[in-house]
């Protein structure tokens, strides 16, 4: 028995992939994978097939030909095609994780293109596919353009290989998102944007903090929020959420000992700040504030807001180093604090 690919396409209309797939086992030829690729023209069908060695290349063309299917494409495949076209895009996925400069590879993996090339166009390029060649927008800058001899690519090959693409971008935009922070005791951690992923140690960040460190940042009891809400905060909707990060002698990040969130709503925007215990008065909070006050500005944001209990001196004194202007309203024993800000004129 021989690996064969075949792709060709018929109507979509019930019953016509039932005859194609007829015709195929009418010659003893075994499919043991099949996908379907929506386009205008019909249901393009891409079959793996295990047929007798005795069956060429015409034998097949025929085959298909009796079965209503049109526009063919045959050719001989190896074992690696086995592998479920789920499991090769998240290897592909996992590839990018590791090493985002592996984009073009990874492409010509997930399409079988001839060739993958990269050229710095302008933003209004023209992306899509026409035929046998695939133009993919680099969300960096620039576009992929890829081909290869046949077959014509599909809408589902286009969509798969731009989602590879933006995974790519945004696995370098995260990398360059990432700082490292030196505080006055010489301490480093590592300071990014926080992911869904975050989550574990958010959570330990948490349960290692005091119910005192706890009940200061969320203004009421004392519990460690639930797992769902803390999925929230990590990926606002509107905002942003960093982390600090012990790292290793390598350089690898160890563990999460702060917070700080960016919560948007309307032209104001809320602040709020946990540090551990063991971390406290080193100046990482006041770090932490000031990179959320950059990022509210560029955003366009007019005003940040912070609600604290009066007792919470450490805070107090961490937003008057900032050396702005704060309006300081009371309500019982909590203050809000709004520091307006300085929206650059681009962003207006």
């Amino acid at each position: 028995m021989t690996l064969w690919r075949i792709r060709a396409t018929v109507d979509d209309r019930p019953g016509y992939l039932s005859v194609l797939t007829a015709s195929l086992a009418l010659r003893g030829v075994n499919i043991l994978a099949v996908q379907v690729h929506t386009t205008e023209r019909g249901a393009v069908d891409d079959f793996l097939v295990d047929a007798p060695d005795a069956l060429d290349e015409a034998d097949l063309l025929a085959a298909v030909e009796r079965g209503r299917g049109r526009d063919c494409w045959v050719a001989r495949s190896e074992a690696r095609g086995l592998v479920d076209q789920p499991t090769r895009v998240l290897g592909l996925a996992t590839r990018l994780v590791r090493d985002p400069e592996a984009t073009g590879a990874a492409l010509r993996a997930l399409v079988g293109a001839d060739a993958v090339t990269w050229r710095p166009e302008a933003a209004d390029t023209e992306v899509g596919i026409a035929g046998t060649t695939m133009r993919l927008a680099d969300l960096g800058g620039g576009a992929f353009t890829l081909r290869r001899a046949a077959p014509e690519f599909t809408p589902a090959e286009y969509a798969r290989a731009q989602a590879l693409v933006e995974l790519a971008a945004a696995v370098v935009r995260r990398a360059a998102e990432q700082v490292t922070l030196v505080l006055p005791d010489g301490a480093e951690l590592a300071v990014r944007p926080a992911v869904a992923d975050d989550l574990p140690a958010v959570l330990d960040l948490h349960e290692g903090c005091s119910a005192r460190s706890r009940y200061r940042r969320y203004l009421g009891g004392a519990a460690v929020p639930a797992p769902a809400r803390l999925r929230r905060m990590l990926e606002p909707a509107r905002g942003l959420t960093l982390v600090a990060a012990t790292v290793d002698a390598g350089g690898a990040a160890e563990s999460v000992v702060a917070m700080a969130n960016l919560l948007g709503e309307g032209d104001e925007a809320e602040v709020a700040l946990l540090v551990r215990d063991d971390w406290q008065r080193r100046g990482l909070g006041a770090a932490l504030l000031r990179r959320l006050v950059r990022h509210a500005e560029q955003a366009g944001y007019a005003a940040l807001v912070l609600h604290t209990q009066a007792e919470n001196g450490a805070l107090l004194r961490t937003v008057h180093r900032l050396g702005r202007p704060v309006r300081t309203d009371p309500d019982g024993a909590l203050l809000t604090l709004t520091l307006p800000l300085t929206v650059p004129a681009r962003t207006r």
